[in-house]
């Protein structure tokens, strides 16, 4: 009995000594991708306040995105209305898809030396537009703002102004 190390004792030993095996697991992903239509804004008709008549106060032209006028201060709407427009523009993209809208804070329109300034811009609709089959028109108004003696001539802005469209 002398022996103490005995195979039967190296054995445990060697169990009582090893470091545990870990186990290894394995999961998998797949990788996708969806290419969206990209999103454009096209031009469908420019904004025209029509014809506008001024007793030399200031005054101001509401044109609203359904094209209807209203006024304030010195201004009439003679009956011969002229062409009233609110501007109108087609978005396209894929169908179903959200869209933000950004508008212009003003711009200024002139004849010669003279000037008014559009502000107060509004849309149909509003800020965020839904891609019903693919498309969407946005119509847009504004303020039209008369200074005192507001100088007779056909205005126009130098530059069009901006209306932004982008995916939500």
């Amino acid at each position: 009995m002398k022996n103490l190390i005995t195979p039967a004792n190296l054995c445990l030993l060697g169990i009582l000594f090893t470091s545990s095996v870990f186990a290894q697991a394995t999961a998998t992903a797949t990788a996708s991708a969806t290419i969206v239509t990209p999103i454009s804004i096209t031009n469908a008709s420019d904004m025209n306040f029509g014809n506008i008549a001024t007793d030399g106060t200031v005054g101001t032209v509401v044109l609203a995105p359904d094209n209807s006028r209203t006024i304030t201060g010195g201004v009439t709407l003679p009956a011969a209305s002229g062409t009233v427009t609110a501007a109108a523009f087609t978005v396209s993209g894929s169908d179903s898809y959200t869209y933000a809208i950004t508008l212009p804070s003003s711009v200024i329109i002139a004849s010669g030396t003279d000037q008014m300034t559009v502000d107060n811009f509004t849309s149909t609709p509003a800020t965020i537009g839904t891609l019903s089959s693919g498309s969407e028109t946005i119509t847009i108004g504004a303020t039209l703002n008369l200074v005192a003696s507001q100088a007779e001539g056909s205005y126009t802005s130098a530059a069009p102004f901006a209306v932004t469209v982008n995916y939500n």
